[in-house]
């Protein structure tokens, strides 16, 4: 039997937590001092006292950034999930109690990645408030949105949309040239593409580059979900423009001065809400807000 353990454990403070959880994820003291509008001096102190508290080293500064050590890795679990819980437990008492539907739209993309969790944790915290999710094109959501068939969307937009004007970023991300590694698909001339449906902005993105550029290319897969564009990539039959978070191994993000090809720039998610919408839909927009927000 240990003899060593203290006879009361520390408790770990919340507001540590998200500071710790923040510079896991940003890799900055400095960032993430600014995102909680506090000092970096404020910040390391918040580090310094939680490494003393645990008795091991959470980070190691490096020249440009921090990263985890083997502990702070074990650590980022707990408090994801310690500040998982504290947030469900606080909504189940401060939330008002509201019940409804929510017609919910989403792109085809987003809503295989990145909406079950947050769905989930909506059910959780909104018990009676059933949701309703569509899928389809961020044009077509447009217009449902705007018909009043929906009370929410997400958006998927590029650059040069000539949607900019509608919904609020609530996301950005790189866009990348991808391919199979160690595939020859990428050194075929024309260069074939996997490529969405017309609409899409990855796809407006790699025709626009490709034009400007003067690179010759064909349109050799094209499907409404990333899902079929990865399949033409793993099996090494073309390349296409995607979310840097999308290319894993087997798949490699291609160097563009490698293989002539062009930059892509950034894509956003938007959030566009009906005028028409209630306190459900209010509160389901939220809480997307917030959970595509940390993503950035």
């Amino acid at each position: 039997m240990r003899t060593d353990v203290p006879a009361a454990l520390p408790l770990l403070e919340s507001d540590v937590l998200k500071t710790f959880v923040g510079i896991a994820e940003s890799g900055s003291f400095t960032r993430t001092a600014a995102q909680i509008f506090r000092t970096t001096a404020a910040v390391s102190q918040q580090i310094k006292r939680l490494e003393e508290t645990l008795g091991r080293t959470l980070f190691l500064r490096e020249s440009r950034r921090v990263r985890l050590t083997s502990d702070g890795e074990l650590l980022l679990g707990y408090a994801r999930r310690l500040l998982k819980l504290n947030e469900e437990a606080v909504a189940q008492f401060l939330i008002p109690n509201l019940a409804g539907t929510v017609r919910f739209g989403t792109p085809f993309d987003i809503g295989v990645g990145s909406l079950p969790d947050l769905l989930s944790q909506f059910a959780l915290s909104h018990p009676a408030v059933q949701v309703d999710v569509s899928v389809g094109r961020s044009c077509e959501l447009i217009e449902r949105v705007d018909a009043g068939e929906l009370d929410l969307t997400l958006l998927n937009t590029g650059n040069a949309d000539a949607d900019d004007s509608r919904g609020e970023i609530i996301c950005s991300e790189a866009l990348v040239w991808a391919g199979r590694e160690g595939g020859l698909a990428v050194k075929r001339n024309p260069l074939p593409l996997a490529l969405a449906n017309t609409g899409c902005a990855w796809r407006r993105a790699a025709l626009d580059g490709l034009d400007r550029l003067g690179r010759s290319y064909r349109i050799a897969y094209s499907s409404e979900q990333c899902a079929g564009q990865e399949a033409a990539l793993l099996a090494d039959l073309a390349i296409a423009a995607f979310p840097a978070s999308l290319v894993k191994p087997p798949l490699r993000r291609l160097a563009q001065q490698e293989h002539g090809l062009p930059p892509l720039g950034e894509y956003h998610i938007k959030l566009l809400c009906g005028s028409n919408r209630g306190a459900a839909a209010e509160a389901l927009a939220a809480q997307v807000a917030v959970a595509f927000g940390a993503r950035r």
